[in-house]
């Protein structure tokens, strides 16, 4: 899993509340169980002017140029809500997104960003509403910078806001751990306690 700790970058307005994971990824985009090619499925029934085709809508945010390159999304309350699907969080990945910035998010793709190397920041909507109207007049230079070191992100004209995340998910971002990862952390406590539980219950373990 790639780690994350700043990124300094484009950060594109998607404020709506309740973005689910099929409008993140159509099912019918989804053609396979790999985390790969989903990218151009990536929001689209909004990116594009008809069901299944590939011309761009540009009145979607990530179709705009001024929005290139975007790897920072700012959306509204309850991002990621719906199905449990972990490729709406696969599809943000392939495009390029490393960061959403929302006020809630559904758990399940909370837990997704973080096993996959996205980190899901809580800002309070007028937070991100400032930082969307401060990004607005030139979006590739007034850029966005995620911390996780400090918790902190910063916009232009000197904001900045804290936001809170869980110690082991830092840790797992920080790192660039998935969840065996972690745990392998502690393979000799594993191991010792294997250990023990073979000499009390020894007819639980297979005779090598």
């Amino acid at each position: 899993m790639r780690r994350f700790d700043v990124l300094t970058a484009v950060a594109a307005p998607l404020i709506r509340a309740n973005v689910d994971t099929d409008a993140i990824i159509p099912s019918r985009e989804m053609k396979s169980i790999s985390k790969h090619g989903l990218a151009d499925g990536l929001f689209a029934g909004w990116r594009y002017t008809t069901i299944g085709g590939r011309d761009p809508d540009a009145r979607f945010v990530l179709n705009q140029a001024a929005y290139k390159g975007t790897q920072i999304l700012l959306s509204g309350e309850n991002f990621g809500c719906g199905s449990s699907r972990e490729h709406a969080v696969w599809a943000l990945l392939e495009y390029g997104i490393r960061s959403v910035v929302a006020p809630s998010f559904a758990p399940i793709f909370h837990g997704n960003c973080i096993r996959n190397g996205i980190l899901p920041v809580r800002l309070d909507a007028t937070s991100i509403a400032r930082l969307a109207a401060s990004v607005a007049p030139d979006p590739q230079q007034r850029l966005v910078t995620v911390d996780l070191v400090r918790q902190r992100v910063a916009g232009p004209e000197g904001l900045e806001f804290a936001f809170d995340i869980e110690r082991e998910e830092r840790e797992m971002l920080l790192e660039g751990l998935d969840a065996i990862d972690l745990t392998l952390r502690h393979r000799a406590d594993i191991e010792a306690f294997r250990a023990r539980d073979r000499e009390q219950r020894p007819w639980i373990y297979l005779r090598s």
